[in-house]
């Protein structure tokens, strides 16, 4: 009999539009590959943009949040494992996990560490350098409780691993390093993409519900595109993302080459297009989507250093790393003017991305460690001390609270 995974979703999967649904999608061809029948659960509404989860065989299930139908759902399926996608199903389900499937190995995929993104935001909104205080906020406090409640948390960003082992001093034993998972990019595929010549204008991407995508395109606006303007007046920004809001729209401008895209029905053909992607990021945290598309396509990036964290280790970057405006819109100009420091950028990109994200290099590692979990799971839980304290009743607001949620709604 084959083994079962239950994921969890706090969204149903929509990677057109954001890197975590591409991210939730690579998961779970790990564990098919590892021979487990997959069901997907979530309480979420879908969307035009949700991916059709029946083309890969996996089993879907809407439930229902503060409900004990999820405790008989879980019940009956049984799963040898339960992926929490994001530490607020971990919050919501959990409990109810731990009593109906006190066996199941409970996983938790954090997507990027959500108490460093707020606490950037933070520092930025007060114009001041993050500290420790920014970063002991409520968001961490409740991500951190997830993390040591679940038996393995997975990272996409080796900074992050950092931060929570010496910052928050968090047993390495609860934490496994899983970038994003990607096919190597071959010699044929790197031929075929349009050459410097072929190529206009420069791009950017990202969800527009994702606050920190909004201000890197303000800050684009406001700060750093007059500047690339001024040396380059004929070049356009094209500005690309799914749920474009009014607040988004109303920053088109036609006369200044600033185009608002909207929803990029295919990522590639308009990364393709563009000679140069700008990632202005200012505060956020995990690894960027935009720039694996960007490396993916050859489209060198000028980026800042929170766009950049995690994504190059010993490599060199696809482009250039900058966080000052004005020295930001000067390498912008010099990569969409210099055919050869182009062409380098762009070799750098295919080497990062082949060295670091080559899927096969993490599956075997990863289903060993899996299953090594899975056979060790007493012992790997009384390694985990806080963890069994943070489930213990006087610590279980979130149960109580979802217990009343579904008293008063009766």
């Amino acid at each position: 009999m084959n083994k079962k995974l239950l994921v969890i979703g706090f969204v149903w999967p929509e990677p057109k539009s954001s890197a975590a649904g591409s991210r939730m999608l690579q998961l779970i061809e790990q564990f098919q590959n590892q021979g487990y029948d997959v069901t997907f659960a979530s309480a979420a509404n879908t969307s035009n943009n949700t991916f059709d989860l029946s083309r890969l065989n996996i089993n879907t299930q809407a439930i229902l949040l503060n409900d004990s139908s999820f405790d008989v759902f879980v019940k009956s399926l049984n799963p040898d494992v339960v992926l929490f996608d994001r530490f607020m199903s971990e919050e919501q389900y959990g409990w109810r996990v731990s009593e109906q499937c006190p066996n199941a190995l409970r996983v938790l995929d954090t997507e990027d560490f959500h108490g460093l993104r707020k606490a950037r935001e933070v520092a930025l909104k007060q114009n001041v350098e993050v500290s420790i205080t920014h970063l002991q906020n409520d968001i961490t406090k409740r991500e951190i409780a997830s993390i040591y409640r679940s038996d393995i948390s997975l990272m996409i960003s080796e900074a992050e691993i950092d931060l929570l082992t010496t910052t928050f001093k968090i047993d390495k034993s609860l934490l496994y390093y899983l970038p994003f998972l990607l096919e190597p990019i071959s010699e044929t595929e790197k031929k075929q993409l349009p050459s410097f010549e072929a190529r206009q204008h420069f791009i950017t991407i990202g969800n527009f519900l994702h606050a920190p995508n909004y201000d890197a395109v303000l800050y684009l606006r406001q700060t750093i595109w007059p500047l690339i303007r001024k040396q380059l007046p004929k070049v356009e920004l094209h500005i690309y993302g799914a749920y474009e809001s009014q607040k988004v729209t109303q920053l088109n401008n036609i006369k200044d080459g600033f185009l608002i895209k909207g929803f990029a029905e295919d990522v590639n053909e308009v990364m393709q297009n563009a000679k140069v992607c700008l990632a202005s990021l200012r505060y956020g945290a995990g690894l960027k989507g935009k720039l694996i598309d960007a490396m993916q396509n050859g489209t060198p990036s000028v980026m800042t250093s929170i766009a950049a964290e995690s994504m190059f280790g010993d490599f060199n970057a696809n482009g250039f790393i900058e966080d000052d405006p004005e020295t930001f819109a000067e390498k912008a100009v010099l990569l969409f003017t210099n055919s050869e420091i182009w062409e380098q950028k762009q070799k750098n990109g295919f080497e990062a991305l082949n060295q670091r994200f080559n899927r096969l290099d993490f599956e075997e590692g990863f289903s060993a460690h899996i299953n090594s979990l899975r056979h060790n799971l007493k012992a790997h839980h009384e390694k985990n001390f806080i963890g069994q304290l943070l489930r213990h009743q006087t610590m279980q607001s979130t149960k109580y609270m979802s217990k009343w949620i579904e008293a008063k709604n009766r």
